[in-house]
């Protein structure tokens, strides 16, 4: 590249797409990482997820301590143990993704209010040149902007319906109280 030439900028999809690519690359590197197969699969994780860590820990102190309580199907304590760890250790990995995409869904709505807000200043100019001689030549786009604005955010004229005169009532028909 030469010194005259200015270097192609990353356009921001670009950027979002790699973003997006590390995320999903975090996924291979989180143990125990399991993707929901259902809507209602996290509802039914719910009661048992609620339990308290003290409980878990008994219940691990149980079974390694009473031959009676290990079961062909059941967790090992050690298995249990490494559970709440992975649980503990990754709840605020989670929070932060969470904050993460908080704000990022922030950012994006502060670009569109930045370029909204520019537009709607840019159309209220339009219109205003628009009804002038000189600049007449704006009023297609006027029109233009008007239409892919739709009504959602332009004030509807509402017009206004005479009043229909209320029949008059003669003083002598009025009972007075």
């Amino acid at each position: 590249m030469s010194e005259n030439e200015v270097p192609k900028p990353t356009s921001h999809t670009d950027g979002a797409q790699a973003c997006v690519e590390e995320i999903r690359a975090m996924r291979q590197r989180i143990p125990n990482f399991v993707i929901p197969e259902s809507k209602g699969a996290v509802r039914r994780l719910v009661v048992a997820a609620s339990v308290p860590s003290e409980f878990i820990e008994l219940a691990a102190v149980a079974v390694k301590n009473s031959a009676m309580l290990v079961r062909g199907s059941g967790t090992d304590p050690v298995q249990l143990r490494d559970y709440m760890s992975f649980a503990e250790a990754y709840a605020p990995v989670a929070d932060e993704l969470e904050a993460l995409a908080h704000f990022i869904r922030h950012s994006v709505k502060l670009a569109r209010n930045k370029a909204g807000s520019d537009a709607l200043t840019t159309y209220a100019l339009a219109q205003r040149l628009a009804r002038r001689p000189e600049t007449a030549d704006l009023a297609p786009h006027v029109t233009d902007m008007r239409n892919a604005l739709g009504t959602r955010f332009r004030k509807v004229k509402v017009k206004q319906v005479p009043a229909t005169p209320s029949p008059q009532s003669s003083p002598a028909s009025t009972p007075t109280v």
